[in-house]
């Protein structure tokens, strides 16, 4: 494995929370998305286009935090408390079936292991214990 991060979950205040982090902490944003950069962004509210699909807060080498934005529309609970998963960041997609496989037996899965429009390996899963993971290949390490 190449390392893990948590991935926070808010109620569209992702950006005023992470700009209370880098009060707090330091660092400097990576890969601030907006819904509005997607080709379904055109499709929603204005309010719901300006909220973050990713924001990324680099606080040092080796650590960060990333976030985005629950819409009403995506019908996911949100629980203050309980909105983060652990992202775990493999070095192949072989590791990545395999944690994600392992992880995800008796458990549930969210976002099965899929290429995504981010150039990623990625999937989402509850474990039988009630927690959160993503697990996370970078297809652009690879090359």
């Amino acid at each position: 494995m190449i390392g893990t991060n948590t991935y926070l979950h808010f109620m569209g205040n992702a950006q005023e929370a992470f700009n209370f982090y880098k009060s707090v902490f330091g660092g400097e944003f990576k890969n601030i998305q907006h819904y509005k950069n997607l080709d379904s962004g055109k499709k929603m509210s204005p309010e719901d286009r300006e909220k973050l699909i990713h924001i990324t807060l680099q606080i040092s080498d080796d650590i960060s935090i990333m976030a985005s934005d629950i819409l009403a529309s995506m019908e996911m609970p949100f629980n203050a408390g309980n909105n983060f998963h652990i992202c775990m960041h493999t070095e192949n997609e072989q590791e990545a079936d395999r944690l994600f496989g392992a992880l995800s037996a008796e458990g549930r899965i969210d976002m099965p292991l899929n290429k995504t429009f981010w150039g990623a390996y990625f999937g989402m899963c509850l474990d039988k214990f009630g927690i959160q993971w993503m697990i996370n290949f970078d297809n652009q390490q690879a090359g």
